[in-house]
């Protein structure tokens, strides 16, 4: 920090000499002196600097950039002119896949500029909000989005674009061979939008630990991430709209194949190390796979998406990473609320009299639980206010209290585990008895830990209070937004049928609404078809089981080869999804009969069928 201001002296200087300067990021940005008390430097291995420059015009904000050495920064300029491209194909096939691109110049030979998006969050600054172990759960990235979108349009909307970005993202990393990707170098705005920084490494070159590849996974793709897109910790139809939306920007990239290979193989000769001879080239062409089918190549994706959401790797290399990190944490970094937008204090809250938690309800959306309603009452004449708080959020407030003061002046904490069912109506009535304690304790304890930040933070409305005064409205189905509401007991199921050369395609894509089994629990579906009529059963073909979902997804190709046109108008699809029952019998979830004579298939047929018992689907 000291070597940062001495040389932030050397700027001033300059400034005073010189009155303005363009920075090299953009002919447009005019500047006309430095600020020292918004400049500091990350953690990362170049030490990069934190800049933030006076705007010439009086109306304008600071620009913040940021100047690394020690990078070859011509590598992000070309990845960032790839995606660039991508993006613009996207756009020109009516595709905005809500993109953040931004600018990099190199100013010299291992240096140059970055420029600094506002509003936005390194992963792992999201993710330890929870703790250092925050990296393996799956609420972090919702709770924050939550808390920076209160409104519920306001957060379908941030849900929407994280949705359309992340897919986006999965694609450009995964066909540019981009790695060392880790928490700290994706990044979240609080609108949404997901994003990748520092591309130091790319074309299949990852990081080794000894033999062992750190970038295990095909792209980074974790089930935080999920958990923002299906709305809980369940498949929903989101997650098809996001398998689509990956596959289909998949497939517009593949059409332009020669075109990337093009523009790589002149940067050649450039002295880029990591792109030198054919063999890097030839990962583009590998990831691209351009001797494929679009059919062939979104079950490819598919099934790359599965691999990266089921990899265990990508959430350890973040948690070693949050590890390492932990060194470098300062020690005026006060702890924080993750579920509070921004910090509250004695003065800007107003002295708090008396505190009751009055009682609990249950909720069932993001997931299923209880809220405690606390009634709050200050000095300052007035209502009394009433805030709901999870338990989960009770205990991150002792969590951060403990950091801050010794146990002796904090009240104990209830035990997280309680005998018997901890779920139910008693365990819920028990712990707001004991929580009613700890927090008349809290109010009560020495006037450092009562009138502390945290504290009054903690007690201090937040838009969803507005309805803990009065009855909690029924949720919202989290994907009443995407799906109309079915109807049908057994569920719909998205097919694409499509008839060539003798051969018959029938690609199952997804299913959703399937009905729960009669014990409560979801099924594990998968797809059965056959070409009646079929007395041998020789036409049976079958898809992989889907683990405990009512929404699963497939893309998965069944082919009937050697049938004629006009056998083929004879014949009926017969198609059933059952769930798999391991010793015991299936179960039939729902069925659905296709008159092929009723479908012309001199060009490709792409619906939804309803699913029910046995009778003829409509499209």
């Amino acid at each position: 920090q000291g070597i940062l201001r001495e040389g932030l002296e050397d700027v001033k200087q300059f400034f005073k000499a010189h009155g303005s300067c363009r920075l090299p990021l953009s002919p447009s940005l005019l500047v006309k002196g430095i600020v020292p008390r918004d400049c500091s430097y990350f953690n990362s291995n170049a030490v990069p600097l934190k800049l933030s420059f006076q705007n010439v015009d009086p109306l304008g904000e600071n620009i913040r950039v940021i100047f690394k050495c020690g990078d070859d920064l011509r590598q992000d300029m070309l990845t960032l002119q790839m995606i660039r491209i991508m993006n613009k194909i996207w756009v020109q096939e009516g595709l905005d896949m809500r993109m953040v691109i931004f600018r990099c110049f190199s100013t010299g030979r291992g240096r140059g500029m970055v420029e600094m998006i506002p509003n936005a969050e390194t992963l792992r600054k999201i993710q330890v909000e929870h703790g250092v172990t925050g990296s393996f759960k799956d609420r972090p990235l919702a709770d924050w989005l939550q808390k920076h979108n209160p409104e519920e349009d306001e957060y379908e909307k941030a849900v929407e674009n994280f949705i359309y970005s992340c897919a986006g993202c999965c694609v450009a990393t995964y066909v540019l061979g981009i790695c060392d990707r880790h928490n700290d170098n994706i990044m979240l705005k609080t609108t949404g939008h997901m994003f990748h920084i520092d591309f130091g490494r790319f074309l299949g070159h990852a990081q080794m630990f000894g033999n062992i590849k750190r970038d295990r996974a095909p792209f980074v793709f974790t089930s935080d991430m999920a958990y923002v897109i299906n709305g809980g910790d369940k498949p929903s139809s989101r997650f098809h709209d996001f398998v689509d939306l990956c596959c289909q920007a998949y497939n517009l990239i593949r059409k332009h194949t020669h075109l990337f290979l093009n523009l790589l193989g002149l940067m050649l000769s450039c002295g880029i190390p990591e792109l030198s001879d054919l063999e890097d080239l030839k990962y583009v062409y590998d990831a691209l796979r351009p001797q494929d089918s679009d059919a062939d190549a979104t079950t490819y994706f598919t099934r790359l998406i599965e691999s990266s959401l089921g990899s265990v790797a990508t959430k350890l290399n973040f948690f070693i990473h949050n590890l390492a990190q932990m060194k470098f944490t300062g020690s005026d970094a006060r702890p924080s609320l993750s579920f509070a937008p921004r910090t509250q204090t004695i003065k800007t809250s107003g002295r708090i009299r008396d505190v009751f938690l009055c009682r609990h309800e249950r909720v069932c959306n993001p997931s299923k639980g209880y809220t405690y309603v606390v009634k709050v009452q200050r000095e300052s004449p007035g209502e009394a206010t009433f805030v709901q708080r999870t338990f989960e959020e009770f205990q991150e407030l002792h969590n951060k209290l403990r950091l801050l003061f010794p146990s002796s002046l904090l009240p104990s904490f209830p035990s997280r585990f309680v005998i018997g069912r901890s779920r139910g109506e008693a365990g819920a009535e028990r712990r707001k008895e004991e929580l009613n304690g700890y927090i008349w304790h809290l109010i009560h304890a020495a006037p450092e830990v009562a009138e502390c930040d945290l504290v009054y933070t903690f007690f201090h409305p937040l838009p969803r209070d507005e309805k803990a005064a009065g009855t909690n409205p029924t949720p919202k189905p989290a994907d009443a937004t995407w799906a109309r509401s079915l109807g049908k007991v057994g569920g719909e199921v998205k097919l694409s049928i499509s008839y060539k050369n003798n051969k018959l395609f029938i690609m199952v894509m997804h299913i959703r609404g399937l009905p729960p089994l009669q014990d409560g629990n979801d099924p594990d579906p998968y797809v059965k078809t056959y070409l009646l009529p079929d007395p041998q059963k020789t036409t049976k073909r079958k898809t992989k089981v889907a683990r405990k979902t009512c929404n699963p997804t497939y893309n998965e190709m069944l082919v009937y080869d050697g049938i004629p046109r006009g056998d083929l108008e004879q014949r009926e699809l017969r198609l059933s999804v059952l769930s798999e029952e391991g010793f015991w019998e299936n179960i039939l979830l729902g069925e659905v009969g296709i008159r092929l004579r009723d479908l012309d298939l001199a060009q490709e047929k792409m619906g939804w069928f309803a699913l029910g018992s046995r009778g003829h689907g409509t499209l």
